[in-house]
């Protein structure tokens, strides 16, 4: 497929499938092109990785062994924060698209407003990227909405996403707010906080009502926020129970019970993380 052809395509799909697979810890190659693959032949069409997560290779052979086109895949990986000065946002951009055996990206995320991250330098390497056809797409991650101001100064509405820790113990409504107010995709990583979604009772009341697991009720829950949940799965099971939250419409007393958790925890705080979380 060619660069004009892309960007047709980029055009008809201008939001990103609304469920993705995260691939985060899931470092084995060959688990993780098998995790790939099961998701793809279920139906999944966005794949979702970095190259901290040391699994690009994994991934892109997944993508090529399953049974689905290259362009119907919404593929994104994120540079990661000893890399994000001019050089190293191409050189390492690059790279991942060599280990993913692929030509372009559909999303490249700056993955935290971290350690060599200068929003001028940074953003406009991205942009570079996106002009000569890399990249479709150009996102954030771990950005609070200061940080997204600064982006936006740089390159306008080319911010297209930001991925940050949401799920219903970390519901983000100031960023859901900011997301929505500035037509900014908001994905969600460790929707289902990292497993503490099975032990919150007004989840589980959900759940039970509907006869569905907690992660699915998790996942419609986002999705009804206008959130992308990108779960991370490895079993056939876990791929096809997080699918199968496509088919879960929640009431309105289902979203309401949910809104009003307290219980509020942050599953990931590095040492690097913005001083304003």
């Amino acid at each position: 497929m060619t660069q004009d052809e892309r960007q047709q395509t980029a055009r008809r799909i201008n939001r990103m499938p609304t469920l993705g697979l995260g691939t985060w810890k899931n470092d084995d190659q060959s688990q993780c092109a098998e995790s790939v693959q099961t998701a793809l032949e279920t139906g999944y069409r966005h794949i979702d990785t970095a190259q901290i997560y040391r699994n690009e290779e994994g991934v892109g052979k997944g993508i090529a062994a399953a049974d689905v086109p290259r362009e119907d895949v919404f593929l994104a990986t994120k540079v990661w924060i000893s890399s994000l000065d001019e050089e190293g946002v191409t050189e390492t951009t690059k790279e991942s698209l060599d280990r993913l055996d692929t030509d372009y990206l559909d999303l490249l995320y700056v993955h935290w407003p971290s350690r060599t991250y200068d929003a001028e330098e940074t953003l406009t390497a991205f942009k570079d990227l996106k002009n000569a056809g890399h990249i479709e797409r150009i996102g954030v991650s771990n950005f609070e909405p200061e940080h997204l101001d600064e982006a936006r100064e740089v390159i306008g509405d080319d911010v297209f996403a930001n991925q940050v820790e949401m799920h219903p113990l970390l519901q983000q409504e100031a960023l859901r707010e900011y997301c929505s107010e500035h037509d900014i995709e908001l994905v969600a990583y460790s929707p289902l906080a990292r497993g503490e979604v099975f032990d919150v009772p007004e989840l589980t009341e959900v759940a039970e009502k509907h006869e569905v697991s907690e992660a699915q009720v998790s996942l419609a829950w986002l999705r009804e926020k206008g959130v992308t949940p990108i779960p991370k799965a490895t079993s056939a099971a876990h791929i096809e129970d997080n699918w199968a939250a496509r088919d879960l419409t929640l009431d309105t007393e289902d979203v309401a019970l949910i809104d009003s958790i307290e219980r509020e925890e942050r599953q990931i705080d590095p040492d690097f993380a913005p001083e304003s979380w």
